[in-house]
């Protein structure tokens, strides 16, 4: 049995690792809210989460890397950083939003606390269990 290296714990690290990316994202856009020309970016790593897992598609079997049309496995999972180029917020085409980043950085610390939180009750959890309840 792999204790640590199953899909939740694995989904539960990769979720943190795109909080802290998401954090130092959203503060880079904070950080050059006066910037000229400078373009926001955020991150991607639900949608592709939610592919890795096999939601909503036909789960293939991959025999060779590559294989084209085959959801990426958990393991190889990485949040994407994306350029947002397409807006302007101002005229001196900086697009960042200084209330929509104040909102994003709130709700990731939420997010990053209800993951990590989940994380300690799984290794409680284990924790109860090897100790015999003994803990």
């Amino acid at each position: 049995m792999e204790l640590f290296s199953n899909p939740i714990l694995l989904s539960l690290q990769k979720g943190l690792d795109a909080g802290a990316l998401r954090q130092r994202v959203i503060a880079n856009n904070i950080a050059n809210v006066n910037t000229p020309n400078y373009k926001k970016s955020t991150v991607a790593f639900e949608s592709l989460l939610k592919k890795a897992l096999g939601h909503g598609s036909i789960a293939l079997n991959k025999t060779d890397p590559r294989h084209f049309g085959v959801t990426a496995l958990l393991d190889e999972l990485q949040p994407e950083v994306n350029l947002n180029e397409t807006t302007s917020m101002r005229t001196d085409g900086n697009n960042v939003d200084i209330d929509e980043e104040m909102t994003n950085l709130a709700a990731n610390g939420i997010q990053y606390q209800a993951i990590g939180r989940e994380l300690s009750e799984h290794f409680s959890i284990l924790s109860y269990v090897i100790t015999g309840g003994k803990g």
